[in-house]
Order: structure tokens, then C-alpha cells, then sequence
């Protein structure tokens, strides 16, 4: 497997498009790839290609190491899924304590299926941009149920991948800052501009953080961070970034 080599999980949204600044600044070769599983804001996925050449447009050293983008069909996870994400039903929390935005198995799936791409691709490095610290209590995003995926997939598929998360422990308000320290300003104006995180698919409604209805989780998070975010800026505040690595 070449060690060089990472293949991101990028969906278009600001975690993934991060996360796809933190492995071309550490990786000699970087793929992408998406899944398009029946997701209700299925925008995310329309806005792939247009973020993949901002990035490339702004940042010609980040060009030369960004390789082919995947998208891969995960439609059977959407026909057997009865959530927000899948269905036009209201977001909510259930009494479960889970909210009805939560896919069983999709992040696990994800990474499945990015390993055996990896596989063929002969890439050993995978990027996820699941997290532990702002998250909606998703259990597939938790840094146990990661490295637990990690050894069953190196079990399973007998070999040696590593599962990076680098925004395992940080907030929103520092994954703002994680951007600008990748990229500079170009960097956040992509993130701000042409990704896309609302759980509603709203592309109409233009903030200073990005586009979105403003108050789904997904939109309340972005905000709030980028609230933060600029707080700290303008206030010299440094906001600490975190880096996890997982690698048995």
C-alpha cells in the first residue's frame, strides 16, 4: 500500500472539505470519494465538483497531489433507512435520545466501502471528518466505534489502513480556525462559499457563514462556530486545533 497516499471521505460539506485541506498538506497523492446514498440534501454532492476546483484554482501546490475523485452508489442504505436524512420527516430528537437525522451504519458503510476503494487504488491513508466534540450524538462519529472500524477493516480486508480523524476533538469554532491555518483566508472563503452543510439542502439562503436555512443542527453548528470563530479573530484569540491520528 502506498503510504503516501490518502483517500478522503469528502462529501462536500465544510468537515470533509477540511479535512481534504489537512491531507493535501500531509499527503504526497489524495483522492476523494462521495456517496450518494438517497440523501435528502442531496445538493451536498452537487456542490462536489465546483469545491474540488476552487481548491484547485487557489492552491497549485495542493493540485499537483489531488488525484481522481469516486462517487460510489449507496442507494440501498437510503431505501433502508426511515430517517431525516433519507425522508422527508421532521428533525427532532427521538426518546431514544438520538435525533431522527441519525443513519444507522452509514458512517461504518462509508468507511467499508472507502477501504476496499483503497484497496484497489492502493492506498493505505483514509480521512474522515466525523467528530466527537460538536456532533448530534451520532454513535457511528464516537473515536471508539472509529477504532473499532479500523481493526475489523485491517481484520477483515488483511492489511494495514489507517483511519485519520482531525476533527475528532475540536469544535466548530476551531475547525474554522483549522481551515484558515491549512489555507489562509482563500481557504475559509472556499469553505464559507461553496460547500454545503444544511440537512434541508437550502442553497437559497445566504449567511456570512456559508448557505443554508439557518436552523436545522447542521446550519446551528456552522453558525455558531463561525461566530466564535471571527469572536476569536478579532479579538487575537488563538483557538486551539487539535490533530488526531488513529494507527494500530
Amino acid at each position: 500500500m502506498d503510504s503516501s497516499a490518502a483517500l478522503v471521505l469528502f462529501s462536500g460539506g465544510q468537515d470533509s472539505t477540511t479535512c481534504l485541506g489537512w491531507a493535501l498538506s500531509r499527503f504526497g497523492r489524495v483522492e476523494t470519494v462521495g456517496f450518494e446514498y438517497g440523501q435528502r440534501h442531496k445538493v451536498e454532492m452537487a456542490v462536489r465538483p465546483a469545491v474540488l476546483a476552487a481548491v484547485r484554482a487557489a492552491f497549485p501546490d495542493w493540485t499537483e497531489r489531488l488525484g481522481d475523485d469516486h462517487v460510489v452508489d449507496l442507494s440501498a442504505l437510503g431505501q433502508v433507512s426511515d430517517t431525516a436524512l433519507t425522508r422527508d420527516v421532521e428533525i427532532r430528537m427521538q426518546e431514544g435520545g438520538l435525533p431522527t437525522t441519525f443513519v444507522p451504519g452509514r458512517n461504518i458503510l462509508f468507511l467499508t466501502f472507502a477501504a476496499a476503494l483503497a484497496c484497489r487504488r492502493n492506498i493505505k491513508h483514509l480521512v474522515a471528518g466525523v467528530c466527537e466534540t460538536d456532533y448530534s450524538g451520532y454513535p457511528d462519529c464516537r473515536d471508539d466505534t472509529i477504532k473499532a472500524t479500523q481493526l475489523a477493516l485491517n481484520l477483515g480486508m488483511e492489511n494495514r489502513f489507517v483511519i485519520h480523524t482531525p476533527l475528532m476533538w475540536i469544535d466548530k469554532a476551531a475547525t474554522w480556525a483549522l481551515a484558515q491555518e491549512l489555507g489562509g483566508g482563500a481557504f475559509v472563503d472556499i469553505v464559507r462559499e461553496q460547500t454545503h452543510t444544511c440537512y434541508l439542502g437550502d442553497r437559497e439562503h445566504r449567511h456570512d457563514w456559508g448557505c443554508g436555512c439557518g436552523g436545522c443542527p447542521a446550519c446551528e453548528l456552522r453558525a455558531d462556530g463561525w461566530r466564535r470563530f471571527r469572536a476569536g479573530s478579532m479579538a487575537g484569540i488563538s483557538l486551539r486545533v487539535g490533530r488526531s491520528r488513529h494507527g494500530f
